[in-house]
C-alpha cells in the first residue's frame, strides 16, 4: 500500500488507516465480537493499513484492550493513535484536560495496548474549564519522557461555532494555532466525506500550509456511503444512527443520489465499489490526508484497504464533486 507521512515529524503510515471505535462502542452492540474484530485488525495490518486509530472512551476502555490483543503479536508492524480527554459517566460524556488526568490517562493507555510507546497522542476534547495551553502542556511532557511520538488534536466543537455564526471550524483553528505555540501539533482529525465536506474550507489548508497530517474520521458517512445500509432497516438502540437526523428513513432516501453517484463512478473501474470510490475522493484531497475507515469486520477493511489502489480520473472527481450536498442536519 502506498505510504503517506504524518506532520513534520514524518511518521509513515498506510494511506489509508483502520478505524478501531465500531469494534466495541458508538455501533450494534450485537455484532461486536472479540475475535471478529482481531481478524479485521490483523487483515487491515496484512493489507498495509497500519494506522489503528482507537481512544480510551471506547468501551470505555475495552477498545483498547481489544487493540493491545492484537499488538501483543504485532506491534513493530502497527502505527498506534489512541486519545485522552473524555470520561465517560452514568448519563454524561465530559471533557477533562487537567495536566494530572492526561499523566494518568496515558499510562493506563499503555498498559491496555500492551506497549512501551503511543505513535500517535491525540487530544480527544479541549476542557473548557482548563487552559487548552496546559493540557497540551501536559501532553508534550510525554513525549519528552518517551512514552508518545507525536501529538494530535481531535477538531470538536463545530456545533457550536456553526450555532454561533462562525465557520464550522473557526474555533478549531484557533484551539490549533494557541497549541502550536506550546509544542507542535503533528495531526489533526475531523470528519471528511463525500456528503461531509466542510473540512476543504479552512481546516484542511491550515493544515497543509502547516505540513500537519489530517486524519479523515468518518469517510464513508458512518457506513451510509458504502452503500450496504438499507434505506429505512432501522438500527439498534444502542446505535449512534438510530438517534441520528440523517439516519432516519426519509433523510436516507433523500441521499441515495450520492450513492447513486459513487456507483456510477465505480462501475467505471471494474470491480470497484461505492465504498472504495469515496475514500478513493477522500484520498485525492491530499497528499497529507489520510482516510480512517471504521470496522469491526474483515471483509470490509480488506475492502476498504482496497481504496489506496484507485486512481480516480479528472472526470471521475469532477463528477463526484457536482454530486448534490447532502440532506438533513449533521448535528
Amino acid at each position: 500500500m502506498e505510504r503517506r507521512t504524518i506532520g513534520a515529524a514524518a511518521l509513515g503510515v498506510g494511506a489509508v488507516g483502520l478505524g478501531c471505535m465500531p469494534m466495541s462502542w458508538a455501533y450494534s452492540a450485537s455484532e461486536q465480537r472479540g475475535d471478529s474484530s482481531l481478524r479485521a485488525v490483523h487483515t487491515a495490518l496484512d493489507a498495509g493499513m497500519t494506522l489503528l486509530d482507537t481512544a480510551d472512551m471506547y468501551g470505555p476502555f475495552t477498545n483498547e484492550l481489544l487493540i493491545g490483543r492484537a499488538l501483543k503479536e504485532r506491534r513493530a508492524e502497527a502505527f498506534v493513535s489512541t486519545k485522552c480527554g473524555l470520561l465517560v459517566g452514568e448519563q454524561h460524556i465530559v471533557a477533562n484536560g487537567r495536566p494530572g488526568y492526561v499523566r494518568r490517562a496515558c499510562d493506563a493507555s499503555l498498559r491496555r495496548l500492551q506497549t512501551d510507546v503511543i505513535d500517535l497522542y491525540q487530544l480527544h476534547r479541549a476542557d473548557p474549564e482548563v487552559p487548552i495551553e496546559e493540557t497540551w502542556g501536559a501532553m508534550a511532557e510525554l513525549v519528552t519522557a518517551g512514552k508518545v511520538r507525536a501529538l494530535g488534536f481531535c477538531a470538536v466543537g463545530a456545533r457550536a461555532d456553526r450555532r454561533a455564526g462562525a465557520g464550522i471550524h473557526d474555533g478549531t483553528i484557533r484551539q490549533l494555532e494557541r497549541v502550536q505555540q506550546v509544542f507542535p501539533v503533528n495531526g489533526v482529525q475531523a470528519e471528511l466525506s463525500v456528503w461531509s465536506r466542510e473540512a476543504l474550507e479552512t481546516l484542511l489548508p491550515w493544515c497543509e500550509a502547516r505540513g500537519v497530517g489530517f486524519l479523515a474520521a468518518m469517510p464513508l458517512g458512518n457506513g451510509y456511503l458504502s452503500g450496504a445500509l438499507t434505506t429505512g432497516g432501522g438500527f439498534e438502540p444502542d446505535d449512534v444512527r438510530a438517534r441520528h437526523p440523517r439516519f432516519t428513513a426519509e433523510m436516507m432516501a433523500a441521499n441515495q443520489p450520492i450513492v447513486a453517484g459513487l456507483r456510477r463512478v465505480a462501475r467505471r473501474h471494474g470491480n470497484a465499489t461505492p465504498a472504495q470510490v469515496g475514500l478513493a475522493w477522500v484520498l485525492a484531497q491530499g497528499r497529507h490526508v489520510i482516510p480512517v475507515p471504521g470496522t469491526k469486520k474483515a471483509h470490509w477493511a480488506a475492502e476498504n484497504a482496497r481504496a489506496a489502489g484507485l486512481a480516480l480520473t479528472a472526470e471521475d472527481l469532477a463528477e463526484i464533486d457536482g454530486l448534490p450536498a447532502a440532506q438533513g442536519s449533521w448535528d
